[in-house]
């Protein structure tokens, strides 16, 4: 429960229970995301190889589509990139395709300057949800550390989401040193957003003047659904031009926190909860690039995995309890 308006009463409040309506396609779509078929269109085997470079250099062999659809079955089924061109081959061979096999070394490297597509918007206003949260790589893991006490810490880096609250699909993603606090990322986010924001919803970690002003300068028809710390005051003009902080306090006031909640749309935050959930079960918690350019590169290709999965379908439920 946000701001933990219920500790201490928490463990008397009965679980939440809902019941999909839509079952059968629900469970039809989790399938077909583990489904194996795969094919190449015409277009896609004529794309394979790449153009000739008309410059000096090298003449590269793989087109970026080759690449990239290497990389995005690395990322579904968590392989190796070695394991990765091994599949690949074996893909290849199935489909009798007599099509070059984009060697491990080769894809490493391709993946530091690879330009993946961003996800796009629709053409409606989006309610923009965003989160962070971390991910690992490098250095001992926890067994190690705990078995042989060993000094040196696991890196991790952090991990920002921006979800459109309609379509439930990740719309822009930053990944960031540790230290990157949430509210200095939110014009960043903006930045890859190419529709209009209708709402920007965030934690009690983008309660912060820059945050309110780095949206007003981009949207400034768009509200800003962020809680107000516990010991937040009106600001000096709260009386002649109350701002949208000063509206959220005035509302808290008459109807409290939770009261608050449910009239400004504030639990719809729980949506880019479940894409951080997703991210860290189908892709999982940790990075398997060292380097920055290879880093965000395998995070755009997670991005667009995620919403090829969800577009294969999504839940229908109501509460029930």
């Amino acid at each position: 429960m946000p701001f933990k308006a219920n500790r201490d009463r928490r463990h008397h409040i009965p679980k939440q229970r809902h019941r999909v309506t839509n079952w059968a396609t629900y469970d039809a779509s989790l399938r077909a995301r583990g489904s194996l078929t795969v094919w190449f269109t015409a277009e896609a085997m004529e794309a394979w190889k790449a153009e000739p470079r008309t410059g000096r250099g090298g003449q590269p062999r793989y087109s970026d589509l080759a690449i990239a659809t290497a990389l995005t079955l690395r990322t579904v089924f968590r392989l190796a990139l070695r394991q990765t061109e091994g599949l690949i081959g074996s893909v290849l061979q199935l489909l009798g395709l007599d099509l070059p096999v984009p060697d491990h070394s080769t894809l490493s490297r391709r993946a530091e300057t690879l330009e993946v597509l961003r996800p796009k918007a629709g053409s409606e206003p989006v309610h923009l949800l965003v989160d962070s949260t971390g991910l690992k790589f490098c250095g001992p893991g926890e067994w190690l550390v705990g078995k042989h006490g060993t000094k040196r810490r696991r890196s991790w880096k952090k991990l920002h989401l921006a979800t459109d609250a309609d379509t439930g699909r990740i719309v822009a993603s930053m990944l960031t040193d540790k230290d990157a606090d949430d509210g200095s990322q939110v014009g960043p986010l903006l930045e890859r957003i190419d529709g209009a924001v209708a709402s920007f919803t965030g934690d009690g970690a983008y309660d912060r003047d820059d945050v309110y002003a780095e949206v007003a300068a981009r949207h400034p028809a768009a509200a800003v659904v962020v809680p107000p710390r516990a010991n937040a005051v009106p600001s000096e003009a709260a009386e002649t031009t109350p701002t949208q902080r000063d509206r959220h306090l005035r509302c808290i006031a008459e109807r409290g926190r939770m009261g608050w909640q449910r009239a400004s749309g504030y639990n719809w935050r729980a949506l880019v909860e479940a894409d951080i959930a997703r991210w860290k079960c189908v892709i999982g918690g940790g990075l398997r690039s060292q380097t920055e350019g290879r880093q965000a590169t395998e995070v755009a290709i997670a991005t667009n995995v995620l919403n090829r999965m969800l577009d294969f379908g999504r839940p229908e439920y109501v509460r029930t309890a």
